[in-house]
């Protein structure tokens, strides 16, 4: 899942040493420490964790005293971020674990599974709060439904701005982190920011002599959370089944080892994502007369200069063929 596409790595067009020197800041700018990574770690799940459960508690009471079945579908979806950035937090922790004898190429692969645990969670909200909505319409016992208080109001509009808020926080340090179930936790506050925009249009149309607007805010609400739920779990699945990095991630990696001293061309590339890391595949020719020792060389050069200007890479397999 790229819920935050990636963007040109070299921005427009360079000359070879303006591009490595780009793409080596890029690359320094993503590297942070162990310790560090395990201190942005607890804190996004502390905030996130903390947050979640002071808003569900608020939109629980506010739901209950404002007579709102959206506010009470909104803090059961708050309440369920709360696991989520647990899940998000453990599958983090495990994908850095450092690699064994059992797992000589580590436990990336941890983070996806998270991702997709995240996707299952959040699509079971969905239905749930779907399910209930749409017994309340076919039912008709919206009718019964005393109209939401002022309260329900209030408290969407805090949702709004704290869970979009949280929003923005979560997906700042995913990105340092380079973690997709950080992302996946991010769009889970997002997805409370909007469903929250359908309680308060549900909740005002309801206040004004349309109550059967509640129950259809929860079924606008359970759409969303589905449609995020899809697009988390097929990011998930695409990294573990060794997605490729896309053309234009590619085309700038070709160019970049294009431009290497001693390499004649590019013979074969081929990227892949393993949970939040990047593994490459590749084949260079380089001149035919050089002994073995020259020709190990340029591709030990190749390989460590890819490494040190391309964030994220793990590691790159390189193969030298004749020019």
């Amino acid at each position: 899942m790229n819920m935050d596409s990636e963007e040109n790595r070299f921005g427009k067009k360079m000359n070879p040493e303006e591009r490595r020197d780009s793409t080596g800041d890029r690359a320094a700018e993503n590297r942070i420490d162990h310790e560090t990574q395990n201190r942005i770690v607890r804190k996004i799940s502390a905030v996130g964790i903390a947050g979640n459960i002071l808003l569900s508690l608020f939109k629980l009471i506010a739901g209950i005293a404002g007579h709102s079945g959206a506010m009470l579908s909104d803090a059961v979806h708050s309440l369920s971020d709360v696991f989520a950035t647990l899940i998000a937090f453990i599958g983090v922790k495990l994908a850095k674990k450092k690699a064994d004898v059992r797992h000589p190429y580590g436990h990336d692969r941890f983070e996806c599974v998270a991702s997709l645990a995240l996707g299952v969670i959040l699509a079971a909200t969905g239905i749930a709060i779907g399910m209930k909505a749409v017994q309340q319409i076919v039912l008709g016992s919206y009718g019964r439904l005393s109209a939401p208080g002022v309260i329900a109001l209030v408290a969407a509009v805090v949702s709004i701005v704290s869970k979009e808020g949280m929003y923005w926080y979560t997906r700042h340090y995913a990105k340092i982190l380079h973690s997709e179930a950080f992302m996946a936790d991010a769009w889970h506050h997002r997805s409370d920011a909007f469903s929250s925009i359908g309680s308060l249009i549900g909740i005002t149309a309801a206040r004004m002599g349309f109550p059967i607007m509640d129950p259809v805010a929860s079924v606008i609400i359970c759409i969303f959370i589905l449609k995020v739920a899809c697009d988390i779990g097929k990011g998930a699945l695409n990294n573990m089944m060794d997605e490729s990095c896309g053309k234009e991630y590619d085309a700038n990696l070709r160019r970049f080892i294009e431009d290497q001293q001693g390499v004649d061309r590019v013979d074969l590339l081929h990227t892949r994502r393993f949970g939040s890391m990047i593994y490459i595949d590749l084949e260079i020719a380089v001149d035919g007369s050089l002994n073995l020792t020259d020709a190990h060389e340029i591709s030990q050069r190749v390989h460590d200069e890819v490494e040190r200007h391309f964030a994220h890479v793990k590691h790159i397999m390189i193969h030298v063929n004749p020019a």
